[in-house]
């Protein structure tokens, strides 16, 4: 236990050393008043040329926004954060085992399960950090210009996607296991997305695969109901879970 904290204390202070966090932290605050401003500034936009558009035989009908609009920003704008936060973090195992750095720790005793464990910790507990000070930011600037209760199954939608942003997370650390370059890893990732979303195309898997939990403007507008993401859900906690649990054996393998 000494070992996986000590291990886990170098990783934090790497992070908290690293400009990644900076730039994530500057991203995810900024993706966060966007959402509520692109809504707010949207009637100004469509009404500054509302008159050069009128010339052309065209008429504007005047659009009433709310915190609704916002949200439906906020689920546009944030694959943005989390395609973003796998491109800075995906090299978490990949730059150690170019530098070597994984060696000494290992050889003074330090199990491997315990370097997957702290990777896999430190990078979930980034993700839900951005993720919620992302929400955080638009729940307060929405709730301030309007009301939020207008979105239905709000905290449900938003811990979906959450939970899908968790799964991307620990596939990262699964392809870092197998993978040797952060390249690779990133198309691991991006693989994996591509064949759900192709798989979403035919509807009798739709409900069942993780990308499902990414619709969250037909949960806020009341397209869809919350039970319907039950089976989604379920499948990527099992998925999560799978592919932490086969990282252990495969990192335990691994020629360093």
């Amino acid at each position: 236990m000494k070992s996986l904290l000590a291990f886990t204390k170098k990783e934090i202070t790497s992070q908290l050393r690293s400009v990644r966090l900076i730039i994530l932290g500057i991203l995810f605050v900024l993706l966060g008043v966007m959402n509520t401003a692109i809504a707010k500034l949207t009637p100004l936009l469509l009404d500054a040329v509302s008159d050069t558009i009128s010339q052309s035989g065209i008429s504007i009908t005047p659009v009433t926004v709310s915190a609704l609009d916002s949200w439906m920003q906020f689920f546009k704008n944030i694959p943005l954060g989390l395609i973003v936060f796998i491109l800075l973090e995906s090299d978490i195992f990949t730059r150690e085992y170019r530098s070597g750095t994984l060696i000494p720790p290992l050889t003074k005793g330090l199990a491997r399960h315990n370097v997957v464990i702290s990777k896999a910790v430190v990078l979930t507990t980034l993700w839900t950090l951005c993720y919620w000070l992302c929400f955080v930011i638009t729940y307060c600037c929405n709730a301030y210009f309007w009301d939020n209760s207008v979105a239905q199954n709000l905290m449900f939608s938003v811990v979906c996607w959450w939970l899908f942003g968790l799964w991307v997370t620990v596939s990262a650390v699964f392809f870092s296991t197998v993978a040797k370059s952060n390249i690779i890893v990133l198309a691991g990732v991006g693989c994996s997305i591509l064949a759900l979303y192709l798989l979403s195309f035919i509807p009798e898997l739709k409900a069942y695969l993780p990308i499902m939990l990414t619709d969250g403007n037909s949960l806020i507008s009341g397209i869809e109901k919350a039970k319907t993401y039950n089976s989604a859900i379920i499948i990527t906690g099992v998925l999560t879970i799978a592919y932490l649990a086969v990282s252990f054996p495969v990192f335990n393998k691994r020629n360093l």
